[in-house]
C-alpha cells in the first residue's frame, strides 16, 4: 500500500512563450502546483529559492535553451526529473540531453495523454511514489 504525498507536486514549467506555459498549466494544474518561468534564468532562480520535483524546459528560450537549463538544474538537484519540449527533436538534440541526463525529450506538438503520460511515468520513476494522475 502507498501514503499519500502531504503535498502536492510542485512542477516547473520554463518557457519563453506564455500562451504555451498558460496551456500546460491549463492541463497540469488540476494534478499539481505549478510554477512558471519565462527563461532559463528564472527556472534555474526558482529551482535554487524552492522546492520542484519536476521541470519541463522549453528548448528554443533566450539566452539560456532549455538544455543549458537544464544542465545547469542537474548540477543544483542532481536527481529532479527536466523534460525538454520542442518542436526540433533531432537526433543529436536526443543525444545530448540523454548526456545531460534528461528524463526525455517531447516534440511539439505534444498531445495531452503523452503529455500527462511523460510527466506521471518520470515522477514514478524518480520518487516510486503513487502515480499522481492514476494511470498505473
Amino acid at each position: 500500500m502507498n501514503a499519500q504525498r502531504a503535498r502536492p507536486y510542485e512542477l516547473l514549467i520554463a518557457d519563453d512563450d506564455s500562451g504555451f506555459r498558460e496551456t500546460l498549466r491549463m492541463v497540469l494544474e488540476p494534478y499539481f502546483h505549478t510554477v512558471e518561468a519565462a527563461s532559463g534564468e528564472e527556472a534555474i532562480q526558482i529551482v535554487r529559492q524552492q522546492p520542484v520535483d519536476i521541470a519541463l524546459l522549453d528548448m528554443h528560450m533566450h539566452v539560456l535553451t532549455g538544455l543549458e537549463t537544464l544542465r545547469i538544474v542537474k548540477t543544483l538537484n542532481a536527481i529532479l526529473p527536466c523534460i525538454l519540449i520542442t518542436a526540433d527533436a533531432s537526433e543529436d538534440l536526443c543525444r545530448e540531453a540523454a548526456l545531460a541526463e534528461a528524463y526525455t525529450v517531447l516534440k511539439k506538438p505534444v498531445t495531452r495523454t503523452e503529455l500527462v503520460t511523460t510527466v506521471s511515468t518520470a515522477l514514478f520513476d524518480t520518487y516510486r511514489d503513487i502515480e499522481p494522475f492514476g494511470l498505473g
